[in-house]
């Protein structure tokens, strides 16, 4: 049974998810309740923390597409730190550099939602 642990925290108004392990249908659920919590809470500025994620599936990375629209349209955005090659690859044959903004460290991209309005 495969397992991603999801922690979260705030930095400055902005939300940090670290995501731990592998993300696919069976813990893509998880991930999920994270995302609908955070937009309930009228948290839309999201920083995924890669740094321990070592699986990124296709329902993995639906998660991330469901919310995109919602968090975008309440003047936030979805950024990516802290990938590893392997899990970078996954995004990047998918094209999701194009959608995402994704830094090699958390405080390039916390930097970014300091200076701009997303």
């Amino acid at each position: 049974m495969s397992e991603c642990k999801v922690r979260r925290r705030e930095r400055d108004g902005i939300t940090i998810l670290e995501l731990d392990g592998l993300l696919d249908a069976h813990t893509a659920p998880k991930l999920e309740q994270m995302f609908q919590t955070l937009l309930n809470d009228k948290k839309f500025k999201i920083i995924i923390n890669c740094k321990g994620l070592q699986y990124i599936s296709s329902a993995g990375l639906g998660v991330f597409m469901a919310y995109l629209d919602e968090v975008r349209n309440n003047d936030g955005d979805i950024k990516f730190s802290n990938m590893s090659p392997k899990i970078f690859n996954v995004f990047d044959l998918l094209g999701f550099p194009m959608l995402y903004e994704i830094y090699d460290i958390e405080e390039d991209a916390l930097n970014t939602f300091r200076t701009n309005k997303r």
